[in-house]
Order: C-alpha cells, then structure tokens, then sequence
C-alpha cells in the first residue's frame, strides 16, 4: 500500500532527488548578487510559513556557522504584524531571503511586496516559482517536483542548496564534499531504517515530544509538524534540555521522545533522552554514532555513521520524521496524501 502513497514515495526518492539539486545548485551563478550583498558584510535574513520557516531557521544557523557573521529567521507574519520588532533599524539593514515551495503563499508575498514598497532587494527561494520568482532579481529556483501537499524533498532540497552557497562563499571545500556524498549516505541509510521506523509506527502514542539544540533544533520542529500534517498526530518539539522544566510532566508510558542528538553536545543531550526512558517513555533517536547504553535504551535507533562536519548532515536528521508521520498516519487509516484541513498552498 505504502508503495501508492505519493508521500511515502517522495520521501524515498530523496537521495537522487538531492544528488540532481546538488549538481544544478553547484552550476548556479551568484556572483553579481553576492558581490553586492557579501553576507559577511551585512545581515541575512531568511523569511518563510510553516515548514518554510523552520528551514529558514536551518539556514540561518547555517549561515552563521560557516560564514561567522550573524543571520536570523522570522516567520514571514512577523514583518507584516509587528515590523518595528523585526527591523528595529529599519529594512535595509537586512538582505531578507524569502522562501516558499509554491512561490504563491500568501504571507511571504505581502512580504514581497512590502519589501519592494521600502526599497529592499530579496532573494526568493522556490520550487514552483510563480509570483515570487517574478517579484526580485534574485532567485534561487530548484527543479523539484513535489506532489504530495506536505513539504518534504523541497524542505531537504531548498535547506542543502542554501547550505552549499554559504559553504561556497566560505571556501569552505569540506563541507562542499561533505555535501555532495549526503545522497550517497541517505541511500544507504534508508535501505537499513526504513523498515524499522514503518513497524515502529505502529505504535500508539498519546503525547510525542521531538527534542533538538542548535542547529537541529529546527529539524526538531520540522520533525513534529510533519507527524502532526501527516498523521493527524498531535506532536510537540523543545531544546533538549528544557525539556526538564516542566514539559516532562506529560511523560508516561503513551509518551514518544524523540531526540535529534548531536555531536558536540551529545553527553548532556543523551542524558535528557536517557532520563525520559527512565520516566516510562518510549524514546527513539537520531545520532551520528551511538553510545552503547543508547543501544540498549532506545526503543529505535537512526545510527548515521555519516563523516564530515556536523552542520552538513541536518538534511538527514529529517527523513526519518517524514517516515514516522506517513507510517504513522497509515497506521491510523489515513491518507498522508490528503491531510486533513490541509492544502498543497496557504493563501489568505
């Protein structure tokens, strides 16, 4: 069954979908934008709805970490609600990257249009195009074809190509290669969990809690939302370790924890995550490689094994979020292609 469902299908078919959009970002020109808008010399910000506003967080961390001057990320409302709050100095401080899969969501176009009103030049990032590809200049447009109504290679795709221009712009060969063998590394991951995280969605879970610091802490987001787009699945995302104060009241034996566990704070992260299992809950992580007392302890394992710099596997701490809400709401009887109260685009 799962083979008909166009969701399930897209999020397998990530790895050649993300080796393509590596190869087209790689033959992108961007020198006349950037050598107008240096991001080392003024602010980014990265504007987006939903699922786009989570990547915007992915690549504002992102662009901080490789370019070591400051990015931020703002719902795409904010501007539109409370400007002051967001450009306390005004708009052209910023050189604002709007993102949108359709290119036609409605907030991020008012976006555009009040941008354009102040004067301020923007980069938009899109799948479809539409009317944001014909509001700047500057466009990023990625040849990703996604039928399912939730984001999910576009999420992945749109988060690598603007990664692999900040690496670009930093010199930053490594993290460059380290990109490029993602796909590889994906291919092999999904052929080994796969299966695993359909027959753990069998589960029931009365509360899920996705946990993540820094640069996953965006992928923690994006990982609930998709269990609750996908699966009808009410599903929260915190810091990791704030987690502890107060949230993990709800914890029980209905309760799934999920921890997006790094590298470099993965002592204090797995304590988080261990202790939850000692508090009754289920607890599933993604880790790049795992300490033994986590194999014992939790109730699934995604073991990345996956070299190079930290930063460059965000993409792949997703995947298996996107698995655990399709299976899940498969599971339930539902349709992940058709969520419900959901459409492909959000326009007001």
């Amino acid at each position: 069954m799962t083979a008909e469902v166009k969701t399930v299908v897209e999020i397998l078919n990530q790895p050649e979908v993300w080796q393509q959009c590596l190869k087209d970002v790689k033959g992108m020109d961007f020198s006349a934008m950037l050598a107008k808008y240096d991001p080392r010399s003024i602010p980014w910000l990265f504007v987006g709805c939903g699922t786009s506003f989570y990547l915007a967080q992915g690549a504002a961390a992102s662009f901080t970490e490789l370019l070591a001057s400051p990015a931020g990320a703002v719902p795409a409302s904010e501007i539109l609600l409370n400007p002051k709050l967001v450009f306390p100095r005004g708009a052209q401080a910023f050189f604002p990257v709007l993102i949108s899969r359709s290119g036609h969501t409605s907030e991020v176009l008012q976006v555009a249009d009040y941008l354009t009103a102040q004067g301020v030049e923007f980069l938009a990032v899109t799948c479809d195009g539409r009317e944001l590809a014909e509001a700047t200049e500057y466009l990023l447009k990625l040849n990703v074809v996604e039928e399912s109504t939730v984001m999910t290679s576009s999420f992945t795709t749109m988060l690598l190509s603007l990664q692999y221009i900040a690496a670009s712009v930093a010199g930053n060969e490594s993290f460059l290669a380290a990109l490029t063998e993602l796909p590889r590394h994906l291919r092999r991951l999904l052929k080994i969990y796969a299966d695993d995280v359909e027959a753990f969605a069998k589960n029931d879970f009365e509360d899920i809690a996705i946990l993540g610091q820094g640069a996953l802490y965006p992928i923690a987001e994006e990982t609930a939302l998709k269990v609750m787009e996908s699966s009808s699945t009410y599903a929260q995302f915190f810091h990791t370790l704030e987690f502890r104060h107060g949230p993990k009241s709800v914890v029980g034996p209905a309760t799934l924890v999920g921890g997006l566990l790094s590298e470099s704070n993965l002592k204090s992260e797995l304590q988080v995550l261990l202790e939850m299992k000692q508090l009754g809950a289920k607890i599933y992580a993604v880790v790049n490689e795992a300490p033994d007392v986590l194999r014992v302890a939790a109730d699934l394992l995604i073991e990345l094994e996956i070299p190079g710099p930290e930063l460059a596997r965000l993409a792949a701490y997703v995947v298996w979020g996107q698995l655990l809400g399709s299976y899940r709401g498969l599971e339930k009887g539902l349709d992940p292609d058709n969520p419900r109260n959901l459409s492909r685009v959000v326009t007001i």
